[in-house]
């Protein structure tokens, strides 16, 4: 009888730490689902700019990626270019000087002051809108009015105006115009204006072409992108060129510390 006894207590001992460990682990496998999960805004757009994210791979991938890494190719050294898609920090390296934002600051290094003579907090983020187009356009804080579409040719692109609300960004009075291949829904052509250092609205646009795309990790961002003259709504030659190599984008974050400045000779901030 008393073994009887003893073997029962026994069970319920066993039972009890299995109930036990399968309590401790459940937590765990529920928030390695959560952490995957990102939610799909392609709701929250006009249904023409969803359809172009879509092309592009989609918001929702988009917005899965932490770290977004290319090259800006150079014939006297590439420009290395790491941003944080999450808090939009920023470093810019070349082999003359290193830039970089840090959320607050806008700094420069480098050894030789004629390496880089422009606004650092201008151009921290200018090539990296530039290539990550369309997908910086799904940015909050953003409105969308449909525009005549720009025709080249026999060719009509459709086409948005893209403005900020106030207090957003650098430059709220900045705008964007986006035309896109009707079939493909591709983006095709990018005007946009420059208010940084005016602080005014203008209606000078100028106007880049996206005809290369590279699949970087199922997101299709831009190989070569053209500037293109443009004036009184006719579309010109191309004025010039960049393209890309190179790039990454990325589930995993970058350490915050590349972001800041390293140096301790004196800087240029902005």
């Amino acid at each position: 009888m008393k073994k009887l006894t003893l073997l029962a207590l026994l069970a319920t001992v066993i039972f009890a730490c299995k109930q036990e460990v399968k309590t401790e682990q459940e937590p765990v496998i529920e928030e390695s689902k959560k952490e995957e999960i990102v939610k799909d805004r392609s709701a929250d757009f006009p249904e023409d700019i969803a359809a172009i994210f879509k092309a592009h791979g989609g918001i929702q991938a988009f917005d899965a990626m932490n770290t977004l890494v290319f090259e800006l190719e150079k014939t006297d050294g590439n420009e290395k270019h790491t941003t944080d898609l999450k808090t939009r920090h920023a470093r810019i390296e070349t082999n003359v000087f290193v830039l970089g934002f840090d959320g607050e600051e806008a700094w420069l290094e480098q050894e030789d002051s004629t390496a880089f003579k422009g606004n650092p907090r201008f151009y921290h983020n200018l090539m990296f809108y530039f290539y990550a187009m369309p997908f910086v356009l799904g940015d909050e804080g953003i409105s969308y009015e449909k525009v005549d579409d720009l025709k080249i040719g026999d060719i009509s692109y459709p086409g948005y105006k893209i403005s900020y609300n106030d207090g957003v960004g650098d430059s709220p009075e900045d705008n964007y115009f986006l035309y896109y291949d009707a079939t493909t829904k591709k983006m095709k052509f990018l005007g946009y204006t420059v208010t940084f250092f005016s602080k005014e609205a203008s209606d000078k646009i100028s106007l880049i072409e996206y005809s290369d795309w590279n699949d970087v990790n199922g997101l299709l961002l831009p190989k070569t992108i053209k500037w293109r003259a443009y004036e009184n709504g006719e579309v010109g030659d191309v004025k010039s060129e960049r393209s890309f190599v190179n790039a990454e984008a990325n589930t995993e974050k970058v350490s915050p510390s590349i972001f800041k400045k390293t140096s301790t000779q004196e800087s240029s901030t902005l």
